[in-house]
């Protein structure tokens, strides 16, 4: 029920993921009255494996998450999130309210053993043809240098299980590749990862590799994180849109048209793949099962794309291997 358009991009993307998934089963939580109309025309094979879960009521997109939480009960989120906790799905997919998702995930189902606070991670393609692990994303505002490795070494492991890269390299975001730059905490932590042998660290990159594919992991608190994701994206979308505005342009000659047309096809086929759509959707990392975070503006192929990371999250068990790497590497909670 949540996001910008609620019911009406989140429905057909459910239904879009059930179609190219035969082994796929989706609890729609929410109004069932908005629900109803939307699956009305649906194929009956695909409802097969679709059922709709009555919720009373929706936390507000702009709610205060501390007050939020208070009256969550009855709410769309909870009811997703509790259904983790009874066993009935193995995965929750929001386009909700971030901070009362955090809050109400780390409440119900609880963070990993030695996590402190779960960290909200993407994984973004890069010039290279690779991808990139990038994290925290906005979960947490503040971090300091043990929350900051505690993310190196979940980054780590999806880089690891989900991209399939052996010995990842991680690095830290900061204002300059020097070593005497940035704030205290980040060379605080950059002191801990250089003495950490199970992580394979290269220090400080800038903003601008973000893209590069210089680091398989990179990592950062989430307010720097939140920030750089967003312009990111902002500048791929403003580029995209411009290319599609000038060949909707005026009068052309028919050769100004076929190279118009040829260089779209050209910077579609080159770097169509960081088109934000792609890779929507932001992995709660830490918790101890999944939960993925979608952009409250998602379009459907956006939100079908959170499905499908959601999807392999599970199936590649990417909770249960963080706890297997926590426990050899970080030290014992009291």
């Amino acid at each position: 029920m949540g996001g910008d358009f609620g019911p009406r991009v989140t429905v057909p993307a459910a239904l879009q993921v059930l179609a190219s998934n035969v082994q796929l089963h989706l609890l729609l939580v929410g109004n069932p009255d908005a629900l109803s109309p939307l699956l009305a025309k649906a194929d009956p094979v695909l409802l097969a494996r679709l059922q709709v879960i009555p919720a009373e009521s929706v936390i507000a997109g702009d709610a205060k998450p501390s007050q939020a939480i208070r009256a969550s009960r009855g709410t769309s989120m909870r009811i997703a999130l509790e259904l983790i906790n009874d066993g009935k799905v193995q995965g929750c997919v929001s386009a909700g309210n971030t901070g009362a998702l955090m809050g109400l995930a780390k409440l119900l189902i609880k963070p990993l053993e030695g996590i402190e606070r779960p960290a909200l991670m993407t994984v973004i393609p890069n010039q290279l043809r690779s991808k990139t692990v990038v994290l925290d994303l906005g979960a947490n505002i503040e971090c300091d240098s043990t929350m900051l490795v505690q993310f190196a070494v979940m980054g780590a492991v999806m880089a690891e299980e989900v991209v399939g890269i052996a010995q990842p390299r991680v690095a830290l975001l900061n204002i300059g590749e020097e070593e005497t730059k940035g704030l205290d905490h980040i060379r605080a932590a950059a002191a801990i990862l250089k003495n950490t042998p199970t992580i394979n660290y290269i220090g400080y990159l800038e903003g601008n590799d973000l893209l590069t594919g210089k680091t398989d992991v990179m990592i950062c608190d989430g307010f720097v994180g939140n920030v750089t994701l967003k312009t990111m994206e902002g500048v791929v979308r403003v580029f995209l849109s411009l290319l599609k505005s000038s060949r909707d342009g005026g009068k052309q000659t028919w050769w100004l048209k076929l190279l118009s047309r040829w260089l779209q096809v050209w910077v579609v086929k080159r770097f169509g793949h960081l088109n934000p759509d792609q890779y929507n959707g932001a992995c709660l990392l830490g918790l101890r099962s999944t939960v993925i975070k979608s952009h409250g503006a998602a379009n459907l192929h956006a939100f079908a794309a959170a499905i499908e990371q959601a999807v392999q999250a599970v199936q590649r068990q990417v909770p249960e291997r963080i706890a297997a790497r926590l426990e050899a590497v970080l030290p014992k909670s009291d």
